[in-house]
């Protein structure tokens, strides 16, 4: 299983779309609908928000193991 950063990664890749742009931790606060300062306490304190990326997975019709777990 991914760890903290490499999960919020694997959410920049997704929000980026295969394109050359900078993704900022506020993109990905916004996607999981989590406000910015909220999200900067669970970066600092290294906790990943389940609920939110579950929800952010269902929404978009994506499998949370691709969020989740690396690719064999």
């Amino acid at each position: 299983m991914r760890d903290f950063h490499a999960i919020i990664n694997e959410l920049k890749l997704f929000l980026a779309d295969g394109k050359k742009i900078k993704i900022l931790d506020k993109d990905v606060a916004n996607l999981l609908d989590i406000s910015q300062s909220k999200f900067a306490t669970i970066k600092k304190r290294n906790v990943i928000p389940y609920e939110n990326i579950l929800v952010f997975c269902k929404h978009e019709g994506r499998s949370c193991c691709e969020v989740f777990f690396e690719k064999k």
